[in-house]
């Protein structure tokens, strides 16, 4: 193996390694919320603002994130999210009141996860490789995540049952410093690589103000903001609407897992895909699949099985939209300016889903039920898919000629 080649796969390792370790913890929020809630006294819409703030800080800090990466080098980004990352976590652990929980586990922990997430790991890999494996690429970098996911959920449970919400987010607090050493591989990230070179040289404001005078990067943007919404009320309050039907707490825990385990193989079955078919109309299929799978998990009796059954369905689509939608805003724009273009995307997404968070707990403290949002989910789904329909994925006239 060249020496190239085995820089690159250190790389693609480093980077899956990287997301699994950032997107497990952030997805284990949703069991401190319960625990958290209790010991303050406060209703669950309080810590679940602190999450809904988490959600809109990683989505306002992603573009910036994405345009630090794009300028000064993935490694340097990343170096700055650890660091928020595990501060945010340690303040959180040590608050003694809702703005402790709000600027730890809210603005620190979503600026470190848009430091070290998807919007900064995915440009610099889509940098790498060469377009016929750039689905598959990002469908790994995606699929970790999920795997990272499946590993620390049920270890945070389990670490909360037995030594409490405070010291387990110590842990993920020092957790969250072993992603520095992660950070070094990208030192040269493909930045300068022949398919970027070969682009036209693109001022930063001159990217944004294309990419906003096109109606179909808006439409991509829709359809992350409904991803988002989803995502985001599943992760934290699927484990409370359990409880609240009567299951044990390893119900939940299972359900998540399969999400993560499932979402493995989505991610890498459509980010292989999206190399090979149409990225949008494989969008508006995961949306539709996604309507059909709330309404009849909504619509059948919750049991052990149904719970079970719907976790591998929305596990298998849960980050399946990745790998084609930020590999439309490459095909669209080109890769120069990939992870600030991708980073409005992703806010958009973020917003839905300080909107999902936010709305689960501030209409389950209101109505004392979920029903209102699971089914608001599945309408706006199935509108989504509705939308991608539409989306004209061809690149920008400025990128055909070099196209064709």
């Amino acid at each position: 193996m060249s020496k190239p080649v085995k820089l690159l796969s250190f790389v693609v390792v480093s980077a899956c390694v990287l997301l699994a370790i950032n997107f497990g913890m952030r997805a284990s929020f949703g069991f401190f919320v319960a625990p958290i809630s209790n010991d303050f006294g406060y209703g669950r819409e309080v810590f679940a603002l602190s999450l809904a703030l988490q959600n809109l800080c990683w989505g306002l800090f992603q573009p910036i994130a994405g345009a630090m990466a794009d300028r000064f080098g993935t490694s340097k980004t990343i170096y700055i999210g650890s660091i928020a990352y595990a501060l945010g976590l340690y303040i959180t652990a040590t608050a003694d009141s809702y703005w402790g929980l709000h600027i730890g586990a809210g603005i620190l922990v979503g600026m470190g996860v848009a430091g070290t997430g998807f919007g900064v790991i995915l440009p610099a890999l889509a940098r790498m490789v060469s377009e016929e494996k750039r689905g598959l690429a990002l469908g790994l970098g995606t699929a970790a995540g999920s795997f990272g996911q499946l590993l620390v959920i049920p270890v945070a449970q389990e670490f909360i049952a037995a030594y409490g919400w405070q010291i387990t987010l110590l842990i993920l607090a020092g957790g969250s410093l072993s992603m520095l050493l992660l950070a070094r591989p990208f030192r040269n990230d493909g930045q300068q690589s022949e398919v970027v070179s070969q682009e036209h040289d693109q001022s930063l404001s001159e990217a944004v103000k294309e990419a906003g005078g096109h109606v179909h990067y808006w439409l991509l943007i829709a359809g992350f903001f409904v991803c988002g919404f989803q995502l985001a009320f599943i992760t934290v309050h699927m484990p409370a609407y359990l409880s609240d039907n009567g299951f044990d707490a390893k119900v939940a825990v299972i359900s998540l897992s399969l999400i993560g385990l499932f979402n493995i193989f989505g991610c890498l079955l459509f980010g292989s895909w999206s190399s090979k078919y149409s990225k949008k109309n494989l969008l508006g299929i995961i949306y539709l699949l996604r309507a059909l799978a709330i309404a009849g998990f909504m619509l059948t009796p919750i049991t052990t099985i149904s719970v079970y059954l719907f976790s591998i369905v929305t596990g298998f689509l849960w980050l399946a939209t990745v790998p084609p939608t930020s590999g439309l805003v490459a095909q669209m724009f080109g890769l120069r300016h990939m992870g600030t273009l991708y980073g409005i995307v992703f806010l958009n997404h973020q917003l839905g889903s300080f909107l999902g968070v936010w709305l689960g707990g501030y209409l389950y403290d209101t109505t004392g039920s979920y029903d209102n949002v699971w089914w608001a989910a599945a309408a706006i789904a199935l509108v989504t898919a509705a939308i991608h329909i539409i989306i004209d994925e061809r690149p920008v006239s400025r990128l055909r000629p070099a196209a064709v």
